[in-house]
């Protein structure tokens, strides 16, 4: 059944009010956590047997206003129930972050970023308002230029150590029901990277309009950039949630097409191409393998439990292997710097395929948290997958390097996965003064953990 708008501001204020209920029973001292089924985060945490603060009743869409394009959203509501309640209406959030159960609030407070980043930025940029409930426990609204300004600017890329979303208003655009893609081939890393300059300044492409952005490297020699134009029909549409994988046809299709929603999701399926380390991508393993299990959120369970219980580490010292380290990073690299950081990284850690999203800010706001420089184009280069440790090497070696080479082209790393830098590092890369001073006005008591211990500490 459906509830009517008043009917849902009434549930979501009973949700609020058990938020509330639930944060005061944490006893003092006691870690404050999210009691949520997913997550997209890769950092291991300290375990706890405090209950977590209870979001059930923070899932849903509030309202969708065709006619202001906008939504009102409760912090928990993934972006793949979102999109079901927006795109009846021609519409969707600015930036779709590309796996189904990211959350609007986790997006906000984290970071996202998909093909539409580089006109449309990063999804807090699209944040009209939000309510907080933060370390002090009380719900205040942040707005941009209102008495809560400062929680609006310091909020994104705090993780959860500052406060959560309970509810935000986010703009929506037009889009297409069919997304019409063109796969272009690059032999050249400078060259791919002159074309994303052109594309972001012009919005177009060989005489063609371009409104999504991505790519993906494959090698040095051979790269792609995807550009997706929202349209209205198409010949035919492709369909990736079945035998097809949807990164292969960037090699073996100059043109394809489709839908939005499938468009939207169209890397969920397969986890980009991790899907293949569970054997997803092997024709008979495809064949049998529910299509309703082939999720990210699937997939993420299954290295939770194999984190846990260590089997691939065992077959591997059985087979007479080394120890592997996790590499699952994505950073933010100055255009300018792309090509260089793409060879260092082809060189320096044996791994492939990498993601490419060019992203830019959309207005002059800064963000001092994760602070991409107004005006600036970067690309985000993601990669995710493990290597071998050397010979003499250790756990993290390679992510320090990743850590190292980014700072070298003045980029910017991501949090939700290992970090490594060490405090005053830390606090120079991500805003410490202005976190230090929303920490102080927002959680005086401390209750909630600290970016620094939740991003390289692990609790």
């Amino acid at each position: 059944m459906t509830l009517a708008p008043v009917d849902r501001r009434r549930a979501h204020q009973h949700a609020v009010d058990s938020l509330l209920s639930s944060y005061a029973a944490i006893p003092a001292g006691s870690p404050v956590r999210l009691a949520k089924r997913t997550s997209n985060l890769f950092r291991p945490r300290t375990a706890t047997d405090v209950p977590g603060l209870d979001v059930s009743g923070l899932t849903g869409v509030l309202e969708v206003d065709p006619d202001a394009r906008t939504a009102d959203v409760q912090g928990m509501c993934t972006y793949e129930t979102l999109v079901e309640a927006t795109l009846p209406y021609g519409l969707a959030p600015l930036v779709v972050p590309q796996l189904r159960t990211i959350t609007l609030g986790g997006a906000v407070t984290g970071l996202g970023i998909e093909s539409t980043s580089f006109r449309h930025g990063l999804p807090h940029e699209s944040v009209l308002d939000l309510d907080v409930l933060t370390g002090d426990g009380e719900v205040v609204t942040a707005t941009p230029d209102g008495e809560h300004a400062d929680l609006f600017r310091a909020f994104p890329n705090s993780y959860g150590s500052l406060g959560y979303a309970t509810r935000l208003r986010i703009e929506l655009h037009p889009v297409g029901p069919v997304v019409a893609l063109r796969n272009v081939r690059f032999g050249d890393l400078d060259a791919l990277c002159a074309a994303v300059g052109e594309i972001v300044g012009s919005g177009r492409w060989d005489g063609e309009r371009v409104d999504a952005l991505d790519g993906v490297v494959f090698a040095p020699d051979e790269a792609y950039l995807v550009l997706g134009t929202f349209t209205d029909h198409a010949p035919a549409l492709s369909d990736y949630t079945g035998q097809e994988v949807y990164f292969r046809s960037l090699r073996d299709r100059a043109r394809d097409a489709l839908s939005a929603s499938d468009y939207l999701w169209r890397w969920d399926t397969d986890w980009f191409w991790c899907s293949r380390a569970f054997g997803a991508q092997h024709p008979l393993v495809r064949r049998v393998w529910p299509r309703r299990y082939r999720r990210s959120d699937v997939y993420h369970r299954l290295v939770g439990l194999d984190h846990r219980l260590q089997v691939a580490a065992r077959i591997d010292r059985l087979r007479g292997l080394p120890p592997r380290e996790r590499v699952v990073q994505d950073v933010e690299i100055p255009l300018e710097a792309t090509a260089e950081f793409l060879r260092w990284f082809a060189g320096a850690v044996p791994m492939s395929p990498v993601w490419l999203c060019p992203v830019r800010l959309r207005s002059e706001r800064s963000w001092p948290l994760y602070p991409l420089a107004p005006g600036r184009t970067y690309v985000n280069v993601g990669f995710w997958g493990t290597v071998p440790i050397a010979a003499g090497g250790r756990d993290g070696d390679t992510n320090r390097a990743v850590e190292e080479a980014v700072a070298r082209c003045g980029g910017h790393k991501s949090l939700y996965s290992d970090a490594y830098y060490d405090e005053q590092t830390f606090d120079r890369l991500y805003g410490g003064d202005v976190y230090r001073a929303a920490k102080a006005a927002y959680d005086p008591r401390g209750r909630l953990t600290g970016l620094y211990e939740k991003a390289v500490g692990r609790r």
